[in-house]
Order: structure tokens, then sequence, then C-alpha cells
């Protein structure tokens, strides 16, 4: 979670070189074991190719630039709640990657009834989802 959190707090321009130096398939692993989802559902919800990612976890080498991206921006988003949570004041048990894991699979009226998990495959939908988030913490719901 230390992780998610310095992403969030990264500058843009930071993400950007950790994107480009590269990122290792195997981190797919680390945030399916994080978040409780399956590695498929995980990979639905990137838009990952399996035969892709389980090629690179095989050969050890990193996502492309689309892919980490898409890794990164999950990763973020983790780190996203865990500092609300921790600046609400009542942080202690709290798991981000699991609570984020199950929250994006439920049907936000925001979202016109869809589930966030369904906006999480381009950068767009990352930063509406992280957007919708702001909203809940601030008590504006759209």
């Amino acid at each position: 979670m230390a992780l998610a959190r310095s992403l969030y707090q990264a500058s843009p321009a930071e993400r950007v070189s950790l994107i480009h130096n590269g990122v290792p398939a195997s981190r797919i692993a680390d945030l399916v074991e994080g978040m409780y989802v399956s590695r498929k559902r995980l990979l639905d919800i990137l838009n990952l190719s399996d035969a892709s990612v389980r090629r690179k976890i095989h050969q050890g080498a990193m996502l492309s630039t689309e892919q980490a991206e898409r890794v990164i921006g999950l990763e973020r988003l983790i780190g996203q709640v865990a500092i609300m949570v921790e600046g609400s004041g009542h942080p202690k048990g709290f798991d981000a990657a699991r609570w984020v894991g199950h929250w994006l699979e439920q049907p936000i009226p925001a979202l016109g009834g869809a589930r966030p998990a369904d906006f999480m495959d381009t950068m767009a939908g990352q930063t509406l989802v992280s957007s919708l988030l702001f909203q809940v913490q601030a008590g504006v719901f759209a």
C-alpha cells in the first residue's frame, strides 16, 4: 500500500517517468492479491490480454506503456482511497486495495448506474472515477 500512496502523491511527471522506465508485469499478481479479485477479473477491468500478461510475467518483462499506464492508474486510485481514509482519522484496519476491489464492482448512481470498473480501462475513465471519489470525500454527490 505504500507504493499506492506514493503513486498518488507523485507528480504527473514522476508517474510518466515511472511508466517510461517500465512496470514489471508481475505487478498484476500483486494487485490481484491485494484487491482480492480474480486475475481474470482484474485483466478484464484493465482491458489487458491474459496471454500477453502471462507471457510477460513468464519472461520477467515489462508491461507496454499503455498497459503500465492502466496499472499505475489503478494503483494511484488505491493510494487516493488510502490517503482519504487516513485524512478522516479512521485508518486502523482499513485495507484500501481490498475496498477498491469491492467498490469498483458496485453500481454508482453518479455514473448512470454503471460500475467504476467499467471506466478503468482508459485514462479518461480513471480520471472520472478519481473525480467521483473526490466528490464523495467532499460530500458532493453528482
